[in-house]
């Protein structure tokens, strides 16, 4: 059994380990078609093991998704994914998707170069932001535009390609994070991706098919939490801006709230997508963005995302945990739990999801001592868990009221998994 720790974050919450590891890995391997394959891929240096790190994390029917991003030589395929069928090997190795060819450096028309986030949505379609990068920091080279990718998943088949335009980034521009906003049908929807070093967030709508960029101050970071502690390294990332975004359930005027806080930064904020959807209020939006509290001290946060039911699931880079929200109550410290924390297993819990029948997945990445230092690679390095949320919220302060006390409002119904995993 594991053993039992009292856990203190702003609030109390105190309680076992709740995540459930599925998945680990010394270094990440490929599922080539043939060992030659792979033998010769290393040989010529296509394949760098040690070169790969995971990132982040999606869920699909019986795929998970995981990331690979190119910022060094060696690095087979972007965009993976893991069968989620009894069998799997808690190591497995990573299936390019949809192949490998659509995963080579700079192939810009027909595939991606290197992705960090993606977001599959209730149509059953999977966005892939491309950033067309390879390096990182001085190093970075763009030998493709930014683009979104848009999948259908029940085909494998790209069904559009979106290039930002020119008016949409910067010349410190570094976008990896989306988040999918659905109205009142499948066309009615919106992308909104974060520029964390470019301080912007752009809206892209499906059915116009055309961007706009916003400008904000609560974008740019805090210049006061720019130093981490994490993997027992010391560093500042004081440039880093706006990252982490959610978005709550409809609301009674027909629009949801957008979350979303700088990484450099302990303070939430937020703003309706009522105006993200509005091109014509990118000029006129300063008085629409609205601060709320700060969560407190050693509150980093890069992922969060939100359940129908209106709980906000939050990484905890410096606590080496996950966090949680009711949006029933006040955003305010009190009302803030962490619902699991482990100082080796989820050492950089890189991305948090949640999965259609309410599971919450998180991956954690070590990613500070791959970028600073190094990686052992005798030792276990990247590990993918997941847990009911109700497990995890339970006896917190983000526990769900009984649902007919909710009045949750949905855009429209959709099945729920018909099979049940092996992890059941």
């Amino acid at each position: 059994m594991r053993r039992v720790l009292l856990l203190m974050f702003l609030g109390l919450a105190h309680g076992a380990y709740k995540l459930q590891e599925q998945f680990r890995w010394k270094a990440l391997d490929y599922a080539y078609p043939t060992e030659e394959a792979r033998r010769q891929a290393i040989m010529n240096g296509r394949f760098i093991p040690e070169n790969n790190l995971p990132v982040g994390i999606e869920i699909w029917n019986n795929k998970l998704f995981v990331t690979v991003p190119r910022w060094m030589a060696g690095i087979p395929s972007t965009l993976n994914y893991i069968p989620l069928y009894e069998g799997v090997p808690e190591s497995p190795p990573l299936i390019p998707y949809p192949s490998f060819e659509a995963n080579e450096v700079a192939n810009c028309e027909n595939g991606f170069t290197t992705a960090y986030r993606l977001k599959a949505d209730e149509c059953d379609r999977l966005r892939v932001l491309d950033t067309g990068t390879f390096g990182i920091g001085n190093t970075t080279t763009n030998p493709c535009p930014y683009a979104i990718n848009v999948f259908d998943l029940h085909t494998d088949t790209r069904i559009r390609r979106y290039e930002l335009r020119k008016e949409d980034t910067n010349a410190n521009t570094f976008i990896a994070n989306i988040a999918i906003d659905i109205g009142k049908s499948c066309e009615d929807t919106f992308a909104y991706m974060s520029d964390e070093l470019g301080y912007g967030l752009i809206a892209y709508s499906w059915e116009q098919n055309k961007s706009w960029r916003f400008a904000h101050s609560f974008f740019m970071p805090d210049p006061l939490k720019g130093d981490f502690n994490i993997g027992g390294l010391n560093f500042q990332w004081g440039e880093e801006g706006i990252f982490g975004m959610s978005l709550t359930r409809i609301q009674q005027d027909g629009y949801r709230l957008m979350h979303f806080s700088p990484l450099a930064s302990d303070r939430e904020f937020q703003v309706s997508t009522r105006i993200l959807r509005d091109s014509t209020k990118v000029e006129s939006s300063y008085h629409d963005f609205t601060p709320l509290k700060e969560r407190g001290p050693l509150a980093h946060t890069t992922s969060r995302v939100m359940d129908d039911s209106g709980v906000q699931f939050f990484n905890l880079i410096d606590r080496n945990g996950v966090g949680c929200w009711n949006s029933d109550k006040p955003y305010s410290p009190e009302n803030l739990a962490m619902v699991d924390r482990d100082d080796l297993a989820l050492s950089f819990p890189a991305d948090v999801k949640i999965d259609r029948e309410k599971n919450v997945w998180v991956i954690s990445d070590k990613m500070p001592n791959f970028l600073i230092d190094k990686l052992n690679y005798n030792e276990i390095n990247f590990r993918i868990f997941f847990a009911p949320m109700e497990v995890l919220i339970k006896d917190t302060v983000c526990e769900i009221k009984p649902v007919q006390e909710l009045n949750v409002l949905n855009p429209f119904d959709y099945q729920l998994y018909s099979k049940k995993r092996f992890y059941y």
